[in-house]
């Protein structure tokens, strides 16, 4: 996502036309969650529109379809996979293929996750994030998904909600969060050397700055190892996600210096009534 009805006038410049409203997120942030493709794919033309609103580093992370996943779980999709492949595909190595699966997807399905994966062009990166606790708790569930994923050179995307679900909502937003996203541990182990972690925060900064203290170290670590990590805030509201996002980079950085740090956001003007 890059737009959010709080940040125009605080993170985005107010009014802002929508093909310029990625650029504009894009001097805060350098990757994004392509969370609209998994609803329906868009239009060949409104990708380029998205590719030319960034530079050639930023990285995009497009969702597979839900018809894919969730509905026929990667039976009979040829025409629709070739469909999301031809739009999306003006991002070239900028976009990986995120395949979010449900949590009814399990250890007895992943030879089919493995049949898809293997059937994606080669050259496009592979990122699964899946839901079932067996993944998590039972070593040899762990160990196939890990296999397979593996194989055809895919990571593994932990969605961290930890400190979401560490003490009961304290608002009606964090409530909500609670009702609708998945209790996750937190899983720390890369596969490839682009690791990605979904982080969900709470509505407390202070909280949500303490959640995420464990990561630091562990992406601090992946650069230092030669990896390129990408990192995605969220918290139930999402309201301040692009200020901590770069708050989660800095707090990396003075442990990599040598990290590059995020580019320059365009001031924002008050709006005014004239």
């Amino acid at each position: 996502m890059w737009t959010h009805k709080a940040w125009p006038g605080r993170f985005l410049p107010q009014p802002l036309p929508p093909k310029e409203r990625l650029r504009a997120y894009a001097g805060w942030c350098n990757a994004v969650e392509g969370n609209t493709t998994f609803y329906a794919t868009p239009a060949r033309i409104t990708v380029e529109m998205w590719a030319q609103q960034t530079d050639p580093e930023f990285r995009f992370m497009v969702k597979v379809p839900k018809v894919v996943t969730h509905e026929r779980r990667f039976v009979g999709v040829e025409a629709e996979m070739r469909a999301f492949l031809d739009a999306i595909e003006p991002l070239g190595e900028r976009a990986v293929l995120w395949t979010q699966l449900p949590p009814s997807f399990g250890p007895l399905d992943v030879d089919a996750l493995g049949r898809f994966l293997r059937r994606l062009p080669a050259d496009r990166r592979r990122a699964v994030e899946v839901r079932h606790l067996d993944f998590f708790t039972d070593a040899r569930s762990a160990s196939l998904l890990e296999g397979t994923l593996d194989d055809v050179r895919a990571e593994w995307v932990p969605f961290d909600t930890e400190v979401l679900f560490s003490s009961p909502p304290s608002s009606e937003g964090e409530a909500e969060a609670w009702a609708r996203k998945p209790r996750m541990p937190r899983r720390t182990r890369a596969l490839t050397d682009r690791p990605v972690v979904r982080y969900l925060g709470r509505d407390s900064v202070e909280e949500t700055v303490r959640g995420w203290l464990p990561w630091t170290g562990v992406v601090a670590g992946w650069l230092r190892e030669g990896l390129s990590p990408t990192f995605f805030m969220h918290t139930p509201n999402n309201d301040d996600a692009p200020a901590l996002a770069r708050r989660f980079h800095d707090d990396v950085r003075a442990l990599v210096p040598e990290l590059d740090p995020l580019p320059e956001p365009e001031p924002v003007e008050p709006a005014t009534l004239f």
